[in-house]
């Protein structure tokens, strides 16, 4: 195999597009010509693990002229994958909103959010559902865009359409991207078969 081929499309995509990171708002330097005098302000508002939910923000906020505000938790997930599968089931099946770092500013000025998040065992992970509790969206338009794994969208717009009642909820885009359990299981079963020494 040549080195070129070592590069996944993602990771360069991912690098392309590579912007400061870090919780709040930032304002594209394309925004104030691509938003037209007395546009309507749009938000772009996501939550990702693994970056792929961020590369679709970002495009979209190049796109629209519009802020993007990542949503944090207040304590972050665990990074194992396996031990933040076991935390997202115990939110979920027990209903617990976990605390946010930050709240999007002026939320109120904002007429469409588009928002971004991946599925977390057929739904939209809880920080998705603390984002909605914490941010009243009515008379707004909100506009999904999600990753997932290859299982599709599960209960997600349910979970948006209850916690988000006085929205208009319009369709969205989702995409299939790399999954990691079965990255993992792919990664385990090979070295299962590796002969190195140790």
């Amino acid at each position: 195999m040549s080195k070129p081929s070592l590069f996944s499309r993602r990771g360069a995509l991912m690098t392309a597009l590579a912007l400061p990171l870090g919780t709040g708002l930032s304002l594209p330097a394309s925004a104030s010509k691509a938003r037209p005098a007395g546009g309507a302000k749009i938000l772009v508002a996501y939550y990702t693990r693994t970056g792929n939910t961020r590369v679709i923000a970002r495009q979209i906020g190049r796109a629209r002229g519009a802020d993007i505000f990542e949503i944090q938790t207040a304590n972050p997930y665990p990074e194992d994958y396996a031990e933040q599968v076991a935390v997202a089931q115990q939110q979920r099946d027990s209903g617990f909103e976990p605390p946010l770092a930050a709240t999007v500013p002026g939320v109120k000025s904002y007429e469409t959010v588009f928002l971004g998040f991946p599925i977390w065992g057929m739904t939209a992970p809880s920080v998705i559902r603390s984002f909605l509790s914490r941010h009243d969206l009515s008379g707004k338009t909100l506009v999904p865009f999600i990753t997932h794994g290859g299982y599709g969208l599960g209960e997600s717009l349910k979970v948006l359409a209850d916690h988000a009642p006085g929205a208009r909820l319009i369709e969205g885009f989702s995409k299939q991207c790399d999954q990691e359990r079965e990255t993992l299981e792919q990664v385990t079963g090979w070295l299962g078969r590796v002969d190195v020494p140790g």
